[in-house]
């Protein structure tokens, strides 16, 4: 008996599983057949043949069908009752195709084997039929006799295996991206072209390597882990960066992983398929845009961060402040000495040998200065000798010639000094710089300081885009402190130009006591239009003054200086209070007139009174001065005081006892306008009475009207009452002024010193508005003493003269004065004697005495006395010379009813002391 075939008596169901089970471990092995005989075993379904859809019958020595598998079944559409026994050509080939199938069938019974097309019956088929291809194999029975095995495959089914296969392989193979296949023991069976480009190793080196054959030990593990729960869950993962590099090239590479698990037809997991690509790129453009939103948004921080103040330091610190630590891990800043304490151009600066000093420090590593890439050698300027030390804030230090931060100053470029291997390292405690850059402060094409940002070991050294953003911090630090720089400068000068135009200290006047306040509108300038003076008369009177140019800033306060000479230089010629803002009114008019036309400059000053265009058509008018003043005289001996006001605010009077009141003073037109006449009062102060000059920022304020402000100030003078009685105190009152406990300190301040007063009104009105200057001048009446003033009428006759020598003796006698006597004597002599030789009516003396004395003859004549420098053969001539000579100083005034003529002698314990009598009369001749 010949040999059976293998497999030929087998149930078909076990040869499928066993083909399965085999044809399964040779694929995911991805290995020939193992040499040791295979391990027989039961397997689910799901291989190959589940697709491929084979179905097994066989046929007996008769021709007819003997076996009938169940896939059979399946396949044609007969069942086993159906299809054993009977002819296969009968069962399911067409009738036209028959006799043709019984002669193949023939000669398969006869030994031969084959392989065709085999057109069947089939009712689940689209057209009612299909096609298998069938492969017959000769058998014998356990008796000899031929029969055959048939093995049919649906034909639909194989080219749908085969077109899924190449659309499989084409997908593969021609991806762009990196396909690869791990099977369930996490060893690769296969990856495709992309990937092995990718990965740098041709792909079949590929085939049974595990993660670890692929990447560094860590992203083994991670990627390991990943496959594993792939395999076990069933839940895909995307995008899991990888880090690695490929061979022959260091650099690191990034990589996006995605995977998913593999299933068989059945849903048996087979394995874990992926796609790998390369996101270098990406990454870094990604870390590029992120660079480049970062420095945008730290350029944004800067803006709103640097330069907030006019102060050096303060925006030194602001810089830093914005790069520590989002930008570098220490930062310092350098400015010119010579900057910093006011010079112009510092010395030394083309070379960057200047001195410089260190306003500013910031670190994120350290709790205090540190010596990093700004160290410099203590014991010398260059680099030789002394030890490297850090340079602490405030240090006054220099830079030696070649080092990095010098260079960077001479060539106003930035300069990267590398870290580690770099050479310029510098060693920071146990951390390394990585590296530092050195930034010039540049501003308007000058070099102000210097900048260096660092960065320690760890943290990504400085590139080019880095320079840039800080050569854009510095510059902008570098612009607010030339900004500060000059501000200061110029607020310097302003400042000493306004100090300038106020009184020095505390002014002294007889029989006056003296108070006064300034406050600028605006604290960062202090220069204002505002303006007070009080200026000493002869015979001991004493002009006060309290003026306010329209207008704020540096112009106001120029035309304000302007018109505060002027006003000394009126007062000087001791002209009547409305004769003085009449002439003060006309060189106002002149002040912005070009050449100083007076034409000009009143044409354009009443337009603007009026509110319209200038005369001449132009609407510019900013060089129109206008201002408000009130000038009033106090005559210490009288007590009377003449008021004269253009356009300001009036006086307010409190006498002794009696409620604060507002002067009735004619009001007048502001200075400028030109053409309107002044008017004057003259008013008796008594002994202890309170007069407020003052600006209208004191008692004006958007917050409150004029009339409001006038009545709170008011309140606050007034000595009977509280400040919260008065009807509208409380819109110009700061504070709680409901308080019983307020008008009684308002009360004691108003009786207490001056200083006090001032205080007390500044600290109750609304001074705080920032709107307009302030500027207040209080004084107190004192008068002087009945016995420090000797007055005398004498008659027009020569035994006048005599008279007037003993009056003057005898009083100075009385006074204690003796060492003025003889001068005194000799210099009444000569007035009283020019009275009676040039004057008109009867003569008038006057001694005054307070802080010097004071010499006054009356007479009505109109004539002023001039004096003149006699020749030798002049018999007179000599008297005013030697008046002049003699005192402190003399001259004469305008009365109602004719002139004055005084002189004045300082006395004997005075800081001053007269000119030597003896000399003074030698020089005469």
């Amino acid at each position: 008996m010949s040999e059976k075939p293998a497999g030929a008596d087998m149930p078909e169901e076990a040869v499928g599983s066993q083909v399965s089970s085999m044809s399964t471990s040779l694929v995911l092995s991805g290995s020939s057949l193992p040499s040791t005989p295979p391990v027989w075993q039961s397997s689910s379904p799901g291989s190959i043949y589940d697709y491929i859809r084979v179905a097994s019958f066989s046929l007996g020595p008769d021709g007819r069908i003997a076996q009938w598998s169940r896939r059979a079944t399946e396949l044609l559409g007969l069942t086993a009752e159906q299809a054993i026994g009977r002819d296969p050509v009968e069962a399911f080939v067409p009738p036209e195709l028959r006799e043709a199938s019984r002669r193949r069938v023939a000669d398969i019974l006869d030994g031969r084997e084959w392989t065709g097309l085999v057109p069947y019956h089939n009712p689940q088929a689209p057209h009612g039929h299909g096609i298998a291809e069938v492969y017959v194999m000769p058998s014998e029975t356990e008796h000899g006799e031929r029969s055959a095995l048939c093995i049919a495959v649906d034909v639909t089914a194989l080219r749908g295996l085969e077109t899924d296969l190449a659309a499989s392989q084409a997908v593969f193979g021609q991806s762009p991206l990196g396909f690869f296949l791990f099977g369930t023991d996490l060893r690769m069976l296969r990856v495709n072209e992309r990937f092995a480009t990718v990965f740098g190793r041709p792909a079949e080196t590929y085939r049974g390597a595990s993660a670890y054959d692929l990447l560094p030990r860590g992203e083994a593990d991670r990627l390991a882990a990943a496959l594993r729960q792939v395999l076990d869950s069933g839940q895909a993962l995307t995008d899991m960066p990888i880090v690695g590099t490929v061979p022959g090239n260091p650099e690191r590479r990034r990589w996006s992983v995605s995977l998913y698990r593999l299933h068989s037809g059945s849903g048996r997991p087979i394995g874990v398929a992926g796609l790998a690509t390369d996101v270098t790129g990406r990454r870094r453009a990604e870390q590029e845009a992120a660079g480049v939103r970062r420095n945008l948004a730290l350029l944004n921080e800067a803006g709103a961060r640097i330069g907030t103040s006019l102060d050096l330091e303060t925006t030194a610190r602001e810089l830093l402040d914005v790069a520590v630590p989002q930008f570098c891990d220490l930062a310092s800043v350098d400015l010119y000495q010579g900057l910093l304490s006011g010079d112009e151009t510092p010395p030394g600066l083309a070379d960057g040998s200047a001195e410089l000093r260190r306003v500013a420090f910031a670190s994120a590593v350290s709790d205090g200065p540190v010596a990093f890439g700004d160290s410099y050698r203590a014991g010398g300027d260059d680099d030789t000798g002394g030890a490297t030390k850090p340079i602490q804030v405030g240090e006054v230090h220099r830079y030696p010639f070649n080092s990095s931060c010098a260079v960077a100053l001479r060539t106003a470029r930035a300069r990267v000094v590398p870290g580690p291997g770099g050479g310029e390292s510098l060693e920071l405690g146990s951390t390394m710089l990585q590296s530092t850059l050195v930034v010039p402060m540049v501003a308007r094409d000058t070099v102000v300081g210097l900048a260096q940002f660092s960065r320690t070991k760890g943290s990504e050294p400085f590139g080019e885009r880095d320079t840039a953003l800080a050569v854009e911090l510095a510059a902008r630090a570098a612009v607010s402190i030339d900004n500060a720089r000059l501000y200061r400068r110029e607020h310097e000068r302003a400042l000493i130009l306004q100090r300038s135009l106020l009184p020095p200290g505390d002014p002294e006047a007889a029989g006056l006591d003296i108070a006064c306040r300034y406050l600028p509108g605006n604290a960062a300038t202090e220069v204002g239009g505002d303006w007070f003076d009080v200026i000493e008369l002869p015979g001991h009177r004493t002009a006060l003054v309290v003026g306010d140019v329209m207008g704020r800033g540096l112009r106001a306060a120029v035309a304000m200086g302007e018109l505060r000479t002027a006003v000394r230089t009126l007062a000087l010629l001791d002209l009547e209070p409305a004769e003085v803002l009449s002439a003060l009114d006309e060189i106002a008019s002149g002040l912005g007139a070009p050449g100083g036309s007076h034409a000009g400059g009143r044409a354009g000053s009443r337009a603007l009174a009026r509110g319209a265009k200038a005369a001449d058509g132009s609407s510019d008018l900013s060089e129109v001065y206008l201002a408000t003043c009130v000038y009033a005289v106090y005559d210490p001996v009288t007590r009377r005081c003449t008021f004269a006001n253009a356009g300001h605010p009036p006086p307010v009077l409190v006498e002794p006892g009696e409620p604060a009141l507002l002067m009735e003073v004619p009001p007048g037109m502001p200075l400028g306008v030109g053409g309107e006449p002044f008017e004057e009062i003259e008013v008796e102060l008594p002994d202890g009475a309170l007069l407020a000059l003052y600006t209208d920022g004191l008692v004006e304020s958007r917050d409150h009207t004029l009339d409001e402000g006038l009545q709170a100030l008011r309140a606050a003078l007034d000595p009977q009452k509280p400040a919260d009685s008065a009807d509208s105190a409380g819109s110009g009152v700061s504070g709680d002024t409901s308080a019983p406990a307020a008008g009684a300190a308002g009360r004691k301040a108003v009786a207490g010193s001056l200083e006090d007063v001032c205080d007390h009104v500044l600290s109750t009105l609304d001074t705080h508005h920032g709107e307009d200057d302030i500027a207040l001048l209080m004084a107190r009446v004192q008068g002087l003493l009945a016995d420090s003033v000797g007055d005398w009428q004498l008659p027009s006759e020569p035994k006048s003269v005599g008279r007037a020598r003993e009056l003057a003796r005898a009083q100075l006698e009385s006074w204690g004065m003796d060492e003025l006597a003889d001068t005194t004597e000799l210099l009444v002599s000569e007035l009283v004697t020019n009275a009676l030789r040039y004057g008109e009516g009867e003569i008038r003396l006057r001694l005054l005495l307070d802080r010097t004395l004071v010499c006054e003859v009356w007479d009505g004549g109109l004539v002023q006395p001039r004096r003149r420098r006699a020749r030798d053969t002049d018999e007179g001539g000599r008297g005013l010379q030697l008046v002049g000579l003699l005192s402190a100083g003399w001259g004469s005034r305008r009365t109602p009813h004719g002139k004055t003529v005084w002189f004045e002698l300082p006395l004997p314990d005075g800081s001053s002391s007269g000119p030597d009598s003896v000399e003074a009369l030698l020089s005469m001749w």
